[in-house]
């Protein structure tokens, strides 16, 4: 990276304020949305079983995700105030209310799904909580590449890819761990699948940022990145060839869902790192000038 300087040494930019709650938010945010868009494909394709432990672990990841933002934010009002108005062009305030309408609508599904109440009612919420899933999946990509953190921005366009495969591998890797083996085959074709995309989008991602892409592999995040590889492969692997064997399918699924989290982990942290150097916040900005991209002051 070229070398940049600051004045008395401190950063360029302001690093962002989240606790590392918001690091599991990625993750369970993202295992949520993707596991209701799961339970609502299973029951157009008449897997009853397999609807109702995704639409269980969907719920599962909303009600831990609440606590998690709201922990964040330091008062619960601050959550109640963000939904006081829509804007369509903050990714926060979008995010905001595609979690209470994804929560509200699985928790209903689910409570109809447990009771055997309500059928069509049930329908109706499960496929609205199958249509927010995606977004429920991808926001928090959309919204941390929406900042001025020279490693998520500077990745704008391959962490809503990321992030959307990720969370579709780590669904179906929770939805097979629950799931009987015979019930579970479109859950771990969807993990095997997820996985594969999770790991060559990543490998996009870092061979086009080149050198402004250390921050992702760089102290402790380098340990963090080889894991969520690692383990991502080896337990989408371990779905595909020996899923049907429950014993695989487990050991499979946590290792999905561990490299899921390290993956979201990894990028966490490797945003706070890019605003701690000033390279990285000028680095950039001077090759898109060498490269006649845009225009110097």
């Amino acid at each position: 990276m070229t070398e940049a300087r600051s004045y008395y040494g401190r950063p360029l930019l302001k690093g962002p304020v989240w606790e590392p709650d918001i690091a599991a938010y990625l993750f369970t945010g993202g295992l949520a949305g993707a596991s209701a868009t799961l339970a609502a494909a299973a029951r157009r394709r008449g897997n009853d079983v397999l609807a109702r432990r995704a639409l269980m672990v969907a719920l599962a990841g909303l009600i831990v995700s609440p606590p998690l933002l709201i922990r964040d934010l330091g008062r619960p009002a601050r959550f109640h105030h963000m939904l006081r108005v829509l804007k369509v062009t903050s990714p926060m305030s979008v995010g905001t209310w595609v979690l209470s309408a994804s929560g509200l609508a699985t928790g209903v599904a689910t409570g109809c799904e447990v009771l055997g109440v309500m059928p069509r009612l049930r329908t109706a919420t499960e496929t609205a909580a199958g249509a927010l899933g995606p977004a429920l999946a991808t926001y928090t990509a959309v919204l941390i590449a929406d900042t001025a953190v020279p490693a998520w921005h500077e990745a704008r366009f391959e962490l809503p890819f990321v992030f959307a495969a990720s969370s579709a591998a780590s669904a179906g890797a929770a939805a097979a761990l629950v799931t009987p083996a015979a019930s579970a085959r479109p859950a771990r074709r969807l993990c095997a699948m997820g996985a594969l995309v999770e790991l060559a989008a990543t490998g996009v991602m870092e061979r086009r940022l080149g050198e402004a892409g250390q921050p992702y592999s760089t102290g402790g995040n380098a340990v963090s990145r080889r894991l969520a590889r690692g383990l991502t492969a080896a337990g989408a692997l371990a779905m595909t060839l020996t899923g049907r064997r429950r014993p695989a399918a487990i050991l499979g699924g946590l290792s999905v869902l561990a490299g899921a989290a390290c993956l979201r982990w990894t990028v966490f942290a490797a945003g706070a790192h890019s605003v701690r150097d000033p390279a990285y916040a000028v680095g950039p900005q001077r090759a898109r000038i060498e490269r006649g991209e845009s225009r110097g002051g």
